[in-house]
């Protein structure tokens, strides 16, 4: 990733090989327009469960790296489904890793949701704003949308092809820089 580029944190909430959200991701980062750098979080299955007792220096090396990460970005862009009606206990973990630090604080966030459940995973976003909120950061509305994904359609790559979702994935990211940018702008 280059200094001078829009640097985008990417986080999926799955673990899963083959994951549907880990997948749009990596393709995200294939459509990523120039001047956006981006970078896929591979944290989620080494993080130690949270406990505040832990949430000192020296961090767990995977904390101390997931925080270093968060500070470098820009902003995040957060992909995850939805477990037993609510975000998976390993993104949670990964997430309560977060308010120790200061690193997020304000820092813009959005979304992708990738289910192509009927149900869109809306119980996880659901959960998910609420934790955003606690943790102040600054959703950018605008570039926060659903993707529906199938597993059928991630290639044997773990990739996207599908002209449409490539598109659309896209977009976010010129939404999300163009927030980004506008928000730097001196008032």
């Amino acid at each position: 990733m280059r200094s001078e580029a829009t640097r985008i944190l990417l986080i999926s909430g799955s673990t899963r090989m083959g994951s549907t959200n880990t997948a749009a991701l990596r393709t995200a980062q294939e459509v990523a327009p120039p001047g956006v750098g981006t970078v896929l979080d591979q944290s989620l299955s080494v993080l130690p469960a949270f406990n505040p007792d832990d949430d000192h220096d020296p961090l767990p090396a995977p904390v101390a790296a997931l925080r270093k990460a968060i500070a470098a970005a820009d902003a995040l862009l957060i992909c995850t489904p939805e477990y037993a009606g609510t975000l998976p206990g390993s993104f949670k973990n990964l997430l309560d890793w977060t308010v120790g630090g200061g690193e997020i604080y304000r820092k813009p966030v959005a979304w992708l949701n990738a289910s192509s459940s009927p149900t869109g995973a809306a119980n996880a976003h659901a959960s998910l704003a609420i934790v955003l909120g606690y943790l102040s950061v600054e959703v950018i509305e605008g570039a926060c949308t659903r993707v529906p994904v199938s597993r059928g359609q991630v290639g044997a790559d773990g990739l996207i092809a599908d002209p449409a979702i490539r598109a659309q994935l896209g977009s976010v990211f010129s939404t999300l820089a163009s927030a980004l940018a506008q928000s730097k702008r001196p008032t």
